[in-house]
């Protein structure tokens, strides 16, 4: 019979992009380097990373910060539609807007998501086998994050939508055999400075000082 240890899985989203999204800002590579910073007392054993520059080039400024950390390029941590819902799944009152703006995302994105969902839930979450817990962090992108929190809530599949994240904010959850998922914390910027944290979040959400 095989033993299980618990997974603590750490996501989050890419530094903040050039308009093109070609890679990072000068902002996008100080937050990286800070995240980093913070994370030397976790005892990462893993950084996996989707394969855009953007995503890429984060997680090789965050593995800078650390001693021997690998890294681990993949297609799951990527950037895509990780569920479509349907229309009847949807609050009646935002259903069409929302069913509109899906519609605009790269068919790619669309089709292949769901499947490479599935295989981010494989590949990232749950207990892990054997005796020792395993610290892994994913740099990924807004959506992923938001249907792995989603996940851990057991909420709703159409319930990723409306659920944000900030460029290098920080979220963790835990998976210890036996017990619920736990969402530890979200959007955590506590090692970024007033000036760098919430880019990439909706202006209109985003707290006043």
């Amino acid at each position: 019979m095989t033993d299980f240890a618990t997974r603590h899985l750490y996501l989050v989203r890419h530094g903040e992009a050039t308009p093109d999204e070609s890679g990072l800002t000068a902002n996008g590579r100080r937050q990286a380097v800070l995240l980093g910073e913070r994370l030397r007392e976790v005892p990462l054993t893993a950084i996996h990373h989707g394969p855009l520059p953007r995503a890429e080039q984060t997680a090789r400024l965050i593995g800078e910060q650390l001693d021997h950390v690998p890294l681990h390029r993949g297609e799951p941590a990527g950037d895509y539609l990780p569920y479509l819902p349907t229309r009847d799944e949807l609050p009646p009152e935002t259903a069409d807007e929302t069913l509109e703006r899906l519609a605009g995302f790269p068919a790619r994105e669309r089709d292949e998501g769901p499947g490479l969902a599935r295989a981010a839930v494989d590949l990232f979450t749950g207990p892990v086998p054997g005796a020792e817990p395993r610290h892994e962090l994913v740099v990924t992108h807004n959506f992923l994050i938001a249907w792995l929190v989603r996940a851990a809530l057991d909420a709703p599949a159409w319930r990723w939508l409306g659920l944000n994240h900030a460029n290098t904010a920080l979220t963790a959850i835990r998976y210890t055999p036996g017990k619920p998922a736990a969402l530890l914390f979200q959007n955590d910027m506590r090692h970024l400075p007033a000036e760098l944290r919430w880019t990439g979040f909706p202006p209109e959400l985003r707290p006043h000082d």
